[in-house]
C-alpha cells in the first residue's frame, strides 16, 4: 500500500477577496513540489465565490474539468454552446480538449456559491470538447457509494469524462463502514471528507482532509461521526 495524507490545514490557500480557494493540489501562486498531483488527479479545489462574482471568460484545453457545488448556484456559459445553472446535488463535466472558452459566476446576488473544481488529465488528447450534466437524489447515497462519474463507455447514470476514473459519493452514519473496490486494476484511490469524520487505512480523517491510496485492491471505511465523503478512483499513469 502506497498512502498519502493531507489534512485540511497544509493545504494552498489564496483570498482574492471575491474569490477563497483552498488548493489541494499546486495550483496558480500555491507551488508545492510534493503536491502536483495524485496519478492523473491535477486540481482539486475548494472555492466560495462571493455573492454575484465570479470567473470571466478564459481558455482550456486537454483538461477534464468536473464541478461540484456544495452550496448556492453556480453559473456555466461556453463557447460550444452551453449555459446552465448548477445548484447542490448536481455534478457538471466538461472535456476542454482541443479548446474552450468558459466562464462561471455565482448565480446569486446576496449570497455565496461553494463548489469544487477538479481537474483530471485525459486519456486521449485532442478531442472534440463535450459538456456533462446531471443531478443526483441523495438517498442514492444513504451509506452506499453513489456514482458520479465515470468514463464515456461506463453503463452507469453518471456524468462522462474521457479517462479510466471514477468518482463517487457516500453519506455514512456514524457507525457504519463498507469497502471500496477499485473498478480498474491499477488505479488508485483519492478520497476527500466533505464533513464529519471517517476512519480508514489506519488513519482518522476529518472534514476537508484528503487521502491517497494506490496498490489496492480494496479499502475498508468507517465513520466515526456522519461523514459526507468524496471518492476519486484514478489512473496512476499520466
Amino acid at each position: 500500500m502506497n498512502k498519502v495524507i493531507h489534512r485540511a490545514n497544509t493545504r494552498g490557500h489564496a483570498n482574492h477577496g471575491w474569490l477563497n480557494s483552498s488548493h489541494t493540489f499546486s495550483f496558480a501562486n500555491y507551488s508545492n513540489p510534493e503536491r502536483t498531483h495524485f496519478g492523473v488527479l491535477r486540481v482539486l479545489n475548494d472555492d466560495e465565490v462571493s455573492a454575484g462574482q465570479g470567473f470571466g471568460r478564459h481558455p482550456h484545453d486537454n483538461m477534464e474539468i468536473i464541478s461540484i457545488p456544495l452550496e448556492g448556484e453556480l453559473e456555466h456559459k461556453d463557447s460550444i454552446g452551453n449555459a446552465s445553472v448548477i445548484r447542490t446535488n448536481d455534478v457538471q463535466a466538461m472535456s476542454a480538449g482541443t479548446g474552450v472558452f468558459h466562464s462561471e459566476y455565482n448565480h446569486n446576488s446576496d449570497k455565496p456559491v461553494r463548489f469544487l473544481q477538479i481537474w483530471i488529465f485525459p486519456k486521449v488528447r485532442n478531442i472534440a470538447p463535450r459538456y456533462d450534466q446531471k443531478t443526483f437524489d441523495t438517498e442514492g447515497r444513504k451509506n452506499k457509494l453513489q456514482r458520479i462519474v465515470s468514463p464515456i463507455d461506463d453503463v452507469s447514470d453518471s456524468v462522462k469524462i474521457v479517462q479510466d476514473a471514477y468518482f463517487s459519493l457516500l453519506s455514512l452514519d456514524e457507525g457504519f463502514g463498507l469497502t471500496y473496490t477499485m473498478n480498474k486494476p491499477g488505479n488508485g484511490l483519492y478520497i476527500f471528507i466533505l464533513d464529519g469524520e471517517i476512519c480508514a487505512a489506519g488513519e482518522s480523517l476529518k472534514r476537508r482532509d484528503g487521502m491517497g491510496i494506490a496498490a489496492v485492491n480494496t479499502l475498508e471505511i468507517s465513520a466515526t461521526k456522519h461523514a459526507e465523503i468524496l471518492f476519486m478512483e484514478v489512473p496512476m499513469t499520466i
